[in-house]
């Protein structure tokens, strides 16, 4: 079991003390998929010089004005959207059958949430997992045709099915690995139940900053990060700070990928512990 002090969690804190003052009937969730874009550390993360051993990770800053986490430091990701679903969307990779066994879920959702999980990267940052076959990677999605291709996908006026099959690419759910599985408390207002993978950036493409969810977005070593939550500098929701740990222990990005981690759902739930009011979860062995 872990404990994480509202304190450290912003607006968290003011959620809560309506919740204890006033409980209610928790909020459904819904389905959403995040990624931890990931690449062996460049020395230059967030202004911090290193070795170049160890991980960095792509993260945003989500704006202050959104009603789900504000000001927090996020992977990538959203919820899933119907058209994830789609049967016809070129496919590489293991099949929904797999995911499905692997996330110990059904096919249709093990479907959604991969394809969820691969459309909000790309909506996001701008890093797409696809290519024009099995074996290959689109390496360069960073002019305007793309970066208009990103707006329709987040005005929905566009799927991600439409999109590889105009440009003639299958999705490579090969590059993604199951990392984790968090479930909203109940006291928050809007919840998700979220799936977490990872990724390596591909060879020749860019991670953008111009997400309009986002106030900042870059790169970061997590143990700077680290201390910046510790020191209170940075907003870490609970699933965040453990997965940026657990990246923090990696020696490289080969061996982060090749971790197979036990995972079942983690939903933190409110506990009194003597004067003050924390946030105790039981983490996976």
């Amino acid at each position: 079991m872990r404990d994480f002090p509202i304190g450290h969690l912003g607006h968290l804190g003011s959620r809560v003390r309506e919740w204890v003052d006033a409980p209610g009937e928790a909020p459904p969730t819904r389905p959403a998929a995040t990624v931890m874009i990931v690449r062996d550390a460049q020395g230059d993360a967030q202004g911090e010089h290193g070795d170049g051993d160890g991980v960095e990770a792509f993260m945003l800053t989500r704006a202050a004005t959104m009603e789900f986490a504000p000001s927090m430091m996020v992977f990538p990701g959203g919820g899933v959207d119907p058209r994830d679903a789609d049967h016809g969307l070129p496919w590489a990779g293991p099949s929904p059958a797999e995911w499905a066994e692997l996330m110990d879920t059904d096919e249709d959702s093990a479907r959604m949430l991969v394809v969820a999980a691969i459309r909000e990267v790309f909506e996001e940052c701008g890093v797409l997992l696809a290519g024009a076959d099995a074996t290959s990677i689109v390496d360069d999605v960073s002019d305007e045709l793309w970066r208009q291709a990103r707006d329709g996908l987040e005005s929905r006026q566009l799927s991600l099915a439409e999109l590889l099959e105009d440009r003639g690419l299958v999705l490579r759910t090969d590059l993604l690995r199951y990392r984790a599985h968090w479930i909203t408390p109940e006291f928050e207002k809007r919840r998700y139940d979220t799936r977490f993978f990872v990724a390596t950036l591909p060879a020749g493409q860019v991670a953008a900053d111009d997400s309009r969810e986002a106030s900042e977005a870059g790169w970061h070593r997590p143990e700077a990060l680290l201390g910046r939550w510790r020191d209170g500098e940075a907003m870490l929701m609970p699933p965040t700070l453990v997965c940026v740990e657990d990246m923090a222990r990696a020696d490289d990005v080969a061996a982060f990928l090749a971790e197979r981690p036990d995972v079942s759902a983690v939903m933190p739930v409110l506990v009194q512990d003597g004067d003050q009011i924390v946030l105790r979860t039981g983490l996976p062995s």
